[in-house]
């Protein structure tokens, strides 16, 4: 006999499917969340305020918010356009094109103006905020201000946190009157609405607070939302230009749901 034996080759084992990728994103997320807010926490528990600490919130204020006028006008104007377009396309078939003016000022002041606004504001100048610290970081400007004894948060995070706080309800107001004035050269201008029935409507069927004044609270809210994820974010940043363009990129991504996700609550709660 030649002796050979027979060998059997074991089937092959069926790999594991990773199943760790979905939970090890979530629990990246979560820890980011608690990191964000740790990083909030320690921002807002350093404030200190001086003619220093004003004039530097005032600077930013003008670099983040009046810098932003050019396309929050141009953006309110087109959208109040639009937005009476289609709403008189709409109501006129059911003979109700008078009442143009009572679903652009609710729509316009509840949701549209502050939401918008938060978001177009991250586009501009939270990636620019983002940028800009996630720059420093890679030049070790940062790092510098440590060593000479400057608190860098309290010299590069609090006046762009104000900043934004102070600037994103007062561009919401911006945005409103700019998309009030593109409802009213369509309505107006062009369906030849009569400007006391328009202004009357608008009048009569919007609450000075339960629809302008949450619209404000939102607004004050979204702003504080964005400038706490652009300061983070940048201030996280790896120190390379990659790091920048993906901080930058974050910024952008989860203002927006922030924004979104908060809308819906605050809707929720204030109904």
């Amino acid at each position: 006999m030649s002796g050979k034996a027979s060998r059997q080759s074991s089937p092959p084992k069926p790999q594991s499917v990773p199943q760790a990728s979905s939970q090890s994103w979530l629990v990246g997320a979560v820890r980011r969340l608690g990191n964000a807010g740790v990083f909030l926490l320690t921002a807002l528990g350093g404030m200190k305020f001086s003619l220093f600490h004003a004039g530097e919130t005032m600077r930013q204020v003008y670099y983040i918010g009046v810098r932003s006028l050019v396309i929050i006008m141009m953006s309110g104007f087109f959208v109040g356009l639009v937005m009476t377009l289609q709403t008189y396309d709409t109501l006129s078939r059911f003979g109700a094109g008078d009442s143009v003016s009572t679903v652009l000022g609710l729509a316009l002041f509840k949701e549209l103006g502050p939401v918008l606004t938060a978001i177009l504001f991250a586009g501009r100048a939270g990636t620019a905020v983002a940028a800009e610290i996630g720059l420093m970081r890679a030049t070790e400007q940062i790092d510098a201000l440590d060593l000479m004894g400057i608190d860098p948060i309290e010299r590069i995070v609090q006046p762009r946190l104000l900043a934004g706080f102070i600037a994103v309800p007062i561009l919401t107001l911006v945005f409103n009157f700019m998309a009030l004035l593109g409802g009213v050269f369509f309505a107006i201008g062009m369906m030849g609405i009569d400007p006391l029935t328009f202004w009357g409507n608008m009048q009569n069927s919007i609450g000075l607070w339960e629809d302008f004044g949450t619209g404000m609270l939102k607004a004050m809210a979204f702003g504080f939302i964005a400038s706490w994820l652009a300061v983070y974010f940048g201030w996280t940043a790896k120190p390379t230009s990659e790091g920048v363009a993906k901080a930058t990129t974050h910024t952008v991504i989860a203002t927006a749901i922030s924004v979104l996700l908060l809308d819906f609550v605050l809707s929720a709660l204030m109904l």
